[in-house]
């Protein structure tokens, strides 16, 4: 937020006088907030409060076009709920970077805002800027552009200018704009993921209701204008397809529903592939090298890229995909893409899958980070009943419940399966109340961690709210429990 306020001199400005001032002290927050006020004789009059207020807050935009006056207005209105110890909250101060897109695609030019009774110029020697930074400080405040010639597709919090949740009047064609044409990449990314974010949610209704499930031909299309787009970095395009997890999709649900959940993520991969597989194809093909292992970005880019096609792909039920995969497998000439072939194979239970992870630990027993990388992959699957699987793993002679990052790995791997962990059986409750309580007795820090899987068990239905609450009430009669153990699982329950 500081650079965005400043500039990269401003901010550079602002850094230097930081270390003249206070290299080789103890400092504050508010130390490097004046060496940043002070170096640029800035107005921050309550940037402090980002300090001191607790909570993410939450930015309300409404735009309004008047072609007759050719002005484009945009209203802020801002809230900080409130939280424990501090009920109500004031103003912040949020940098919001701002661009307007025209009907063309292209960024318009920015020459003046009206605001606050005053008319500010926007750019630089009288020349007009294609992005500006709106000073929103107060409750509700109101920003007027001049001379907008049509109306415009507002790019709003590019850059992440400022971290706090955005609620504006967007439609889906004005995202499905900016996803196709928004020079920032940061807006372009997050239409992507908003769009996906309401597609999403609306197939899991339909799931719920057992609707039948229809994707959105807009949405495969913008996903193929964006893999197509050779002008873009290959780092963003692995990103800007790449679609929103499973837990991200349920903390936006009043009650999680992880089955309703995995099934819709799961039928939108499988739509995406079958209906892009040649592009998919033709992305992992032409961004294979037979060049010894580079650590540069124009190769881990290219890598990103061919292993997210790689893994769309793998969600298809295809000999001639598994084929594919095996020859990425078996060619690979680093680990990172040899991995990524093995995620691939790994969503397809069967023969194969068993053989590859087996060849597998086989080259890589001796790394030991990579054999947790190993555990990890087979922990997190959503492959039916995977619990047994991850039982079996515990007997595996890598693995050692007396070392952390073992636990995190295949313990901790596997309560990131929503689908498995939270089962409707209670399979995954019952498998990680179990392991608490055998960690609790080697190594009370790590239990601990592990306990704090159900500190959201709330957020779930009335079945697995009854299951976790029994596996939380399980542990606290545990005889000889740790106070670390006692203190995370005792709060999860009253949460």
């Amino acid at each position: 937020m500081y650079k965005t306020l400043l500039g990269s001199s401003g901010f550079r400005k602002g850094m230097d006088l930081y270390f003249r001032r206070h290299d080789g002290q103890a400092v504050t927050c508010e130390d490097f907030f004046a060496a940043m006020r002070d170096a640029n004789g800035a107005d921050f009059s309550n940037f402090l409060l980002w300090y001191s207020q607790a909570g993410t807050p939450h930015l309300k935009v409404v735009s309004n076009y008047d072609a007759q006056s050719r002005t484009y207005t945009l209203k802020f209105t801002q809230e900080v709920p409130p939280t424990a110890g501090q009920p109500v909250k004031e103003p912040m101060f949020i940098p919001v970077a701002l661009g307007l897109l025209g009907s063309n695609g292209k960024d318009m030019a920015l020459s003046s805002v009206y605001h606050d009774g005053k008319l500010e110029s926007i750019g630089n020697n009288g020349q007009p800027a294609h992005t500006t930074v709106l000073r929103v400080t107060k409750k509700e405040e109101e920003f007027v552009f001049n001379d907008i010639p049509e109306r415009p597709v507002p790019s709003i919090l590019r850059g992440y200018s400022a971290p706090l949740r955005l609620d504006s009047d967007l439609t889906d064609p004005d995202l499905y704009f900016l996803c196709a044409n928004d020079s920032d990449e940061f807006n372009r990314w997050e239409a992507g993921q908003v769009l996906a974010r309401k597609l999403m949610l609306g197939l899991v209704s339909d799931f719920q209701q057992n609707k039948p499930l229809i994707l959105n031909p807009e949405f495969l299309h913008g996903i193929k204008s964006i893999l197509g787009d050779s002008s873009l970095d290959k780092e963003f395009i692995a990103k800007a397809i790449t679609l929103p997890g499973e837990g991200e999709i349920m903390d936006m649900m009043e009650v999680a529903d992880p089955d309703a959940v995995h099934a819709v993520r799961s039928f939108v991969r499988k739509q995406i592939a079958s209906g892009l597989k040649e592009e998919l194809l033709n992305t992992v093909k032409n961004n294979r090298s037979s060049e010894q292992y580079e650590f540069n970005h124009t190769n881990m880019a290219r890598r990103a890229l061919k292993n997210i096609a790689l893994a769309y792909l793998g969600s298809l039920e295809d000999a001639e995909i598994t084929e594919l995969a095996l020859h990425e497998y078996r060619t690979a000439t680093n680990m990172t893409e040899q991995f990524a072939a093995l995620v691939a194979l790994d969503q397809q239970p069967g023969k194969t899958r068993d053989e590859v992870l087996a060849d597998f630990y086989d080259k890589w027993q001796h790394d030991f980070l990579v054999v947790n990388k190993w555990f990890a992959l087979q922990a997190v699957s959503d492959i039916p009943g995977n619990v047994e699987n991850v039982r079996k793993l515990l007997n595996h002679p890598a693995f050692d419940m007396r070392n952390p990052n073992k636990v995190y790995s295949l313990i901790g791997g596997f309560c990131g399966s929503p689908v498995n962990f939270h089962a409707k059986d209670g399979s995954g409750y019952k498998f990680l109340g179990e392991m608490v309580v055998q960690l609790d007795k080697l190594n009370p820090q790590v239990a601990s961690r592990m306990v704090s899987a159900f500190s959201r068990w709330k957020r779930y239905d009335e079945t697995r709210q009854n299951l976790a609450k029994a596996q939380l009430e399980m542990i606290l009669a545990t005889n000889g429990l740790s106070e670390n153990v006692f203190e995370i699982a005792s709060k999860s329950l009253a949460a």
